[in-house]
């Protein structure tokens, strides 16, 4: 069964003194996940080792690394969909046993029924938990307005484009009002206009609450325009955390307009100078095997 990975060592930056006071809403603590390899034999793939990471009750933070370094896992870690091999996996201290009733899950792909409208699938989820007719469509209809789709109710997700369809699966998944947010690089397959528009919207919604999110992103520039930390993950096999970076730019974002700071300009250039390396070497390794 899969199981998370290592954690930061001894050479990052001990934590900002408020996140380490703040209620921690998600935590892995020393957390490896290991997965059978097709040779059997009882030989098995270490994804992540020795993972220790938090993240604060309505904190933003994100996970970049190169591909292969265990982004995904760790959110299904955090989803409950899968458990470690070693180490636990806590929200807001209660380990985490199965499906994760305090998070809400956003996909990179879209996860909407292609035969339901997009109020019908917003408001799915209010109606599997027993929630009245009235109410469901009443609270549906007010998500639609929140996330820019007013007299947008009716259309199949045929009938809509990419970025409408992704307003459908965000509405989908604040509607439940979850206390932990997971997004898997949920506007990777948008035009960087409409991408630019939903993480400002997902800013303002997110603003709103402040509930916790766990972003994964293979973009530097979303992670560091998105976030109040971003970690970075070694290449793998056995990832770990290798960076933890305090996102000190002010609020609200534009982020557009942050991105043409000097400040976000020198936090880009830190973190990519350690991102570069642990690209560099998962190429390496995919190359050479």
């Amino acid at each position: 069964m899969p199981q998370p990975i290592g954690m930061s060592d001894a050479s990052l930056a001990e934590p900002r003194a408020v996140a380490a006071a703040a209620p921690v809403a998600l935590s892995f603590d020393r957390v490896t996940c290991r997965f059978p390899t097709r040779q059997g034999r009882g030989e098995s793939y270490v994804a992540l080792r020795d993972i220790s990471l938090t993240v604060g009750d309505g904190e933003f933070v994100s996970i970049v690394g190169p591909t292969g370094s265990g982004k995904s896992t760790l959110l299904n870690l955090a989803a409950g969909l899968l458990r470690p091999s070693e180490g636990r996996v806590t929200a807001f201290g209660q380990p985490i046993d199965g499906p994760n009733r305090r998070a809400g899950y956003l996909s990179q792909a879209d996860a909407l029924f292609p035969w339901a409208t997009a109020l019908d699938n917003v408001t799915a989820g209010l109606r599997f938990r027993g929630v009245s007719p009235a109410e469901a469509k009443a609270r549906g209809e007010d998500w639609l307005v929140r996330t820019g789709l007013r007299g947008f109710g009716d259309r199949y997700p045929h009938q809509m484009s990419g970025g409408m369809r992704k307003r459908v699966a965000l509405a989908q998944t604040l509607i439940l009002d979850p206390d932990i947010i997971l997004m898997d690089e949920p506007f990777s397959a948008l035009d960087i206009q409409t991408r630019q528009l939903m993480e400002n919207e997902l800013l303002e919604l997110w603003a709103a609450r402040r509930r916790s999110v766990l972003f994964i992103t293979h973009d530097l520039e979303e992670a560091i325009s998105l976030s109040d930390r971003v970690l970075l993950l070694s290449a793998g096999p056995a990832a770990h955390v290798i960076g933890e970076y305090p996102i000190d730019l002010p609020r609200p974002r534009d982020v557009a307009e942050i991105r043409l700071t000097p400040a976000f300009l020198d936090l880009h250039r830190r973190i990519w100078a350690d991102l570069k390396a642990q690209v560099m070497t998962a190429y390496g390794q995919a190359r050479h095997g």
